[in-house]
């Protein structure tokens, strides 16, 4: 297998990491989706990443997706819970960080194009997302030594993914690290675990 991906993507952070946590092998191929024309094109006709491409040719994409099937792939560290009430609570999570990822993503996009042509009002509005989001996980962290269940999942990984980006890029004026303690001592204990510690954001080339 190999992985197409960028070394600061949080979606490909997330797949890399449950890579690593189920010990699995797979090729890492840093991909430039920037151009029109990519060599993700070839294996996913959205030109996005992360893609991951089996040994078969097969390619899926979509980091829910992917996680999916490497869950299922590999007995070692389960990482999806496999009861219906678990599945949908740590599912939830993913979506409410990658939601917040998706708004702070925005944003940045927002801050790169020339400045007649950016639009406050749409990044207040994402930002105010970012920052509604940020307050509930870390309403919902408070007190539990994991986000779901008691136990390490595709939840916890899904907010360090969230988080290590937010830092990374620093996209409009949420400083989570000093406004939401809670998330920040999270994200301290994640970077802890090998898999998160080899991952973190680095700028491509």
């Amino acid at each position: 297998m190999k992985l197409l991906a960028s070394t600061a993507s949080p979606y490909a952070r997330k797949v890399r990491i449950v890579l690593a946590e189920k010990k699995i092998e797979c090729e890492l191929q840093p991909v430039d989706v920037s151009p029109v024309d990519n060599p993700v094109n070839a294996h996913n006709p959205l030109g996005k990443i992360p893609t991951l491409v089996l040994d078969d040719g097969t390619a899926l994409y979509d980091s829910r997706v992917i996680v999916e099937f490497l869950d299922n792939a590999s007995p070692i560290s389960r990482l999806i819970p496999e009861d219906v009430r678990d599945r949908v609570a740590v599912r939830r999570w993913e979506a409410l960080a990658d939601g917040v990822l998706d708004a702070g993503l925005l944003v940045r996009y927002e801050s790169l194009r020339d400045k007649k042509e950016r639009s406050k009002d749409w990044s207040d509005k994402q930002l105010a997302r970012m920052r509604r989001g940020c307050e509930q996980m870390s309403k919902e962290i408070e007190g539990r030594a994991w986000c779901h269940g008691g136990r390490y999942s595709l939840a916890d990984i899904a907010l360090g993914c969230c988080l290590g980006w937010l830092g990374f890029r620093q996209p409009g004026d949420v400083n989570w690290h000093a406004e939401y303690p809670g998330l920040a001592r999270q994200y301290q204990k994640l970077m802890e675990r090998p898999a998160f510690a080899d991952t973190a954001p680095i700028a491509p080339k």
